[in-house]
């Protein structure tokens, strides 16, 4: 998050980096990498045959039947969206907090982008009831809102949102004739699997509901961009489909194809892909909990991590240590936790948050170590905690928050 003095905090480019694995490529992924390197006819745009079928295959073992007709691929989940969004149209209803690289699409587009404060539970989605308040107020007010963006399986906050609540978020924008759109990046990383249940919108509105996936999630490196997006089988979802294309089409925006050969691969999952994701998951897991018990030790609030890479913490129990350090809202919690600790600790302002409540995201990878191969030893370590260097971050995570008791 290196920035200049010229251009200060404002600019996209010095947002918060997306939390990473940073764990070594599986080598049967650089192989199917390598093996197309030499072709060099690219992908049309929304992605050749073969990755559409493998990300129909990958969504129907979920539940989700899916034809390649409905399928569009392209580099990455934030060129996806934005194709979406800009061939969609209107304003746009997200949670809030929401992750951070959302508004500034909507904002790029020169739609509004509207909060919903989510409840207590989770975030990731809305309050049903605050959202069908605040879509009723844009309309009176002359706004245009039509999609409701959802992240089930939330960044920031790391949480799992209930069925019961997904059920009622839909029911709010089946109501209020709201699309849906489903940013289902992280399902495929569960703490706890079994014991948690992920509902997809598609289920419940599957002819208003389009889902996105970033393989980057769980399933491919960040480093070879590709994602996917499943849309409803119904006579609107094929002239969405259709216009989403002509935006990937005119900014071509399509997968390289040894990536497109690489993404095909992992959305087959076979035997090490498959493992590969639940051994990070349960890594991150393991390792987030423990940051958990340091934030809860020492004051702070947070909601107990379910997914992903990251947990969201609120540190207004801290306030006064905070003060004592002239700390005084998000954006200069973020400059000084992120100083002490060495890594990028991303203020809540990056996530459409309240910039004067200091809440923070904190990422579970730096903690893992510095280099691919520390957090690759941390995969297969029978105790990851007992290792020196995540023992040393945790440390140093209870050190600094001791400092504002």
């Amino acid at each position: 998050m290196q920035r200049t003095v010229p251009e200060g905090r404002g600019p996209v480019r010095y947002g918060p980096p997306p939390p990473e694995p940073g764990f070594p490529v599986l080598p049967e992924l650089a192989a199917a990498l390598a093996a197309e390197a030499g072709h060099a006819a690219p992908e049309p745009a929304g992605g050749g045959p073969a990755v559409r079928a493998a990300a129909c295959r990958y969504w129907g073992r979920r539940g989700l039947a899916t034809a390649p007709d409905d399928v569009a691929a392209g580099p990455g989940g934030p060129g996806l969206l934005l194709a979406l969004l800009g061939a969609y149209g209107g304003d746009v209803m997200l949670p809030r907090p929401c992750p951070a690289w959302w508004t500034p699409q909507i904002r790029l587009l020169g739609r509004r982008a509207f909060h919903v404060p989510t409840p207590a539970e989770c975030g990731g989605v809305p309050d049903p009831w605050a959202l069908m308040e605040t879509v009723r107020r844009v309309r009176a007010e002359g706004g245009d809102p039509r999609v409701l963006l959802l992240c089930p399986a939330d960044d920031p906050t790391g949480t799992v949102a209930p069925p019961e609540l997904i059920r009622e978020a839909c029911e709010a924008a089946e109501t209020e004739g709201l699309f849906v759109v489903s940013d289902e990046t992280w399902r495929d990383t569960l703490h706890h699997p079994h014991d948690t249940l992920f509902v997809s919108p598609a289920e419940m509105l599957p002819e208003r509901a389009a889902v996105l996936l970033d393989l980057a999630g769980s399933l491919l490196p960040a480093g070879l961009p590709a994602a996917a997006l499943r849309f409803p089988d119904t006579p609107q979802g094929t002239w969405l489909r259709a216009r989403t294309l002509d935006v990937l089409t005119a900014t071509g925006a399509v997968v390289a194809g040894p990536v497109a050969a690489a993404a095909a691969h992992a959305l087959a999952e076979p035997g090490a892909v498959a493992a590969r994701a639940r051994a990070a998951a349960a890594l991150h897991g393991t390792v987030a909990a423990a940051a958990h018990r340091r934030l809860l030790d020492a004051g702070a609030l947070s909601r107990p991590p379910e997914a992903g890479r990251h947990l969201y913490a609120d540190l207004t129990p801290l306030r006064g240590g905070l003060a004592r350090r002239g700390v005084g809202d998000a954006m200069e919690l973020e400059d000084w936790l992120g100083a002490r600790l060495g890594t990028p600790t991303p203020g809540g302002q990056r996530f459409a948050d309240d910039l004067g409540a200091p809440r923070v995201r904190l990422s579970t990878a730096p903690l893992l170590g510095s280099e691919p191969e520390e957090r690759g030893a941390a995969l297969t370590a029978p105790d990851p905690l007992a290792l020196p260097r995540v023992r040393e971050a945790l440390d140093t995570l209870a050190a600094v928050l001791a400092e504002l008791t």
